[in-house]
């Protein structure tokens, strides 16, 4: 195995052990026995649903043979295809090769081994494939990942729902918020995110060179061919797309990698966010022994972990958003610029999952400081204007914004001159009590209740 101290990428380096799982669904061996499945499914199906004159029924034993090809296939496996690819100089059809050569064990099945990549291009496999990893990756392994930083975030949201914390607006002091309504902002953005990347289809295509079923119709005219295909792509557990080229358009693939990009935007946003109110001192950061902030000031605690994700999300961004453009677009009826580019898929997911990781983990190592976040709100008694000249315009006094603007715009207010402002308004009683009784800690209008009315959707 390569050092990995001379990894070239930080993925295969620095970051392995973190993402390590993800070499099952977007390594070179992976992708390899993704084909294998799906060249085996086609050579089951037409031989057991299309019973495909040439071909004969596979009784139980002989589709367990097969399949014990597809879940025994190993990395030794692999390397022999990468031999055979060797001599082809085209991985699709070293893989044909390699089947056919294993089935010479098996000679009832090898007699119907020119079956095995039956009427197809290598974009019908290789489409489906990676439908079929990105399928496995999603639901086994990203979903649950972004779903789990979703629910830290709820949590976080719930607990602090009734803590009152100054907020910012164009970075200077604006009315307050509360901690709780602050992160449930975030959650709400992310859950409809969510949703709507899982209700992007995943198409799949598997018609032949050109997408119209040419050398099929030509070898076998009476198979109603469009119909097996679909039949075929629906057992798979894809979107059927029949109107291709000889790639699949992508533009499924494009939305999805598009609706990634929104939500890791989604997510760079809250860790700046979070960046600043550690910096501010609203949240503390929780000390672990024998960590150093700085190689010089001895002091330090840095949010590296938000640094981190919020780097590795945008590295993450800049591959989804190239593949967004660049894969539903090719030459003509094919070109191969977008093989060498999926390739690059598990990079995306890759830096992505390194960022979501690194962001929960520094959920997990903030507290907030009721004491800060309580001095800064006494600091600032000047935010309470908003509610006054609001007040007075429900009075219909003239001028309200105006009079409140020349008493506080660019000053520190006290408590003390807020409450004598307030005192000489000719405004009801009740009104009064209520705008004197006010406080920059509870003018936070119904951010607890916004906490509490939301509800997560998704289970």
């Amino acid at each position: 195995m390569t050092d990995e101290l001379l990894a070239i990428s930080p993925l295969d380096g620095r970051y392995r052990e973190k993402i390590k799982s993800l070499e099952h669904y977007f390594s070179e061996h992976a992708l390899i026995r993704y084909r294998l499945l799906i060249e085996l499914e086609w050579f089951i199906f037409l031989c057991n649903e299309v019973k495909l004159e040439g071909t004969r029924p596979l009784n139980d034993k002989e589709i367990r043979t097969l399949k014990d090809l597809s879940t025994g296939f190993d990395v030794t496996d692999s390397r022999r295809v990468k031999q055979l690819e060797q001599k082809t100089n085209h991985d699709v059809k070293a893989l044909e090769y390699f089947i056919k050569e294993h089935l010479k064990a098996h000679p009832k099945i090898a007699v119907m081994s020119e079956f095995i990549h039956f009427g197809c291009t290598s974009e019908d496999i290789n489409n489906l494939a990676y439908g079929l990893l990105l399928k496995d990756f999603g639901t086994k392994e990203f979903m649950p990942l972004l779903w789990g930083a979703i629910q830290e975030l709820f949590g976080m949201a719930k607990k602090y729902k009734a803590v009152p914390m100054l907020a910012h607006t164009h970075g200077q002091p604006a009315s307050p918020t509360t901690v709780g309504k602050e992160f449930i902002n975030v959650v709400a953005r992310l859950e409809k995110q969510f949703d709507s990347l899982k209700k992007i289809e995943r198409s799949g295509k598997f018609n032949g060179a050109v997408g119209n079923f040419n050398a099929h119709t030509i070898a076998y005219p009476k198979v109603d061919w469009p119909g097996v295909s679909h039949r075929f792509v629906t057992y798979l557990g894809l979107t059927p797309n029949p109107y291709t080229t000889q790639i699949e358009p992508h533009d499924t693939l494009a939305e999805r990698f598009d609706a990634l990009s929104r939500i890791n935007t989604i997510l760079i946003d809250s860790c700046r966010d979070m960046w600043m109110y550690i910096s501010l001192g609203y949240f503390r950061q929780k000390l672990r022994g024998g960590e150093v902030g700085s190689s010089t000031m001895p002091h330090k605690v840095n949010p590296i972990d938000f640094e981190n994700a919020e780097g590795n999300f945008g590295l993450a961004n800049a591959i989804f958003r190239h593949l967004a453009e660049k894969l539903p677009v090719s030459r003509m009826q094919r070109d191969l610029s977008d093989s060498t580019v999926q390739r690059n898929i598990g990079v995306g997911f890759g830096y992505t999952g390194i960022a979501l990781k690194s962001f929960m983990n520094g959920l997990k190592k903030v507290d907030i400081d009721e004491k800060r976040l309580k001095e800064d709100l006494e600091n600032n008694w000047e935010v309470l204007t908003e509610a006054i000249q609001t007040m007075l315009r429900k009075y219909k006094i003239d001028q309200a914004y105006e009079r409140l603007k020349t008493l506080s715009r660019g000053k520190k207010l006290t408590a003390m001159e807020i409450r004598t402002f307030v005192k000489q308004l000719k405004i009801g009683a009740e009104d009064k009590k209520r705008l004197l009784a006010l406080t920059p800690a509870t003018y936070t209008g119904r951010a607890e209740k916004l906490v509490d009315l939301y509800k997560l959707k998704i289970s």
